[in-house]
């Protein structure tokens, strides 16, 4: 789960909406409203290693990620108890907060904020723990106080608790060397990205896995 979160709030949000997943998801016969919510997760997962990793152009990953969010809330709102999917519309918002930048970054930040924070006090163990995860990573990326609400101390009480609950999982592992390279805790950053480049291959999630995977090349290289 990639999240990039401008610390300098200087431009203006510009929101770009198109429809082009729900016009390929349409052309694949997908009916979102109709399909199970298990395989619509895999889908929302998958379209977001796309956005991500596949899409290279700022307004067309723009326009990704806005028809995807689409899709993932019709999905939830068809059904509200689904944890996982709340988790992840949480990880497309902040994910185009951090594609977007500017004003608007924040507003979707908080919004993710409060949809992970409810599916921690609803069930904290979903998708191995990866509200935690999302969640420790939004408090180190995101400004402090007075801009945003930025906070290193939970951010890694966050992210520990992730570990604990999936303590081999390439995103916890990644996240909590980046989280600590940050604060000039070189040694250990090295060991937690080497531990995530080490980390099983997820069933589905090739690209995404690839993605993560370069991230950390590249964040191993500055370290070491």
């Amino acid at each position: 789960m990639n999240i990039s979160i401008s610390k300098t709030i200087n431009t203006i949000l510009k929101t770009t909406t198109k429809s082009l997943f729900v016009m390929l998801a349409m052309a694949a016969g997908f009916n979102v409203t109709a399909a199970n919510a298990d395989e619509t997760l895999k889908t929302v997962q998958k379209q977001w290693a796309k956005c991500q990793y596949d899409t290279f152009n700022k307004e067309n990953k723009i326009s990704c990620l806005n028809s995807l969010i689409a899709m993932n809330q019709e999905a939830l709102d068809s059904d509200p108890s689904r944890d996982d999917l709340k988790v992840w519309l949480a990880i497309n918002k902040s994910t185009l907060a951090g594609a977007e930048g500017g004003l608007g970054a924040l507003s979707l930040v908080k919004e993710a904020k409060g949809m992970l924070e409810e599916v921690i006090s609803s069930d904290s163990q979903v998708l191995e723990g990866s509200a935690y995860t999302s969640l420790g990573s939004l408090y180190y990326q995101v400004p402090g106080w007075p801009i945003g609400f930025g906070d290193d101390d939970e951010a890694e009480l966050m992210l520990q608790k992730a570990l604990v609950i999936n303590p081999k999982g390439i995103d916890p592992n990644f996240f909590y060397g980046d989280f600590l390279a940050n604060n000039g805790d070189k040694a250990q950053a090295i060991a937690f990205l080497k531990k995530a480049q080490k980390a099983a291959p997820r069933e589905g999630r090739e690209l995404a896995d690839q993605g993560r995977q370069r991230e950390i090349e590249r964040k191993l290289k500055e370290l070491e």
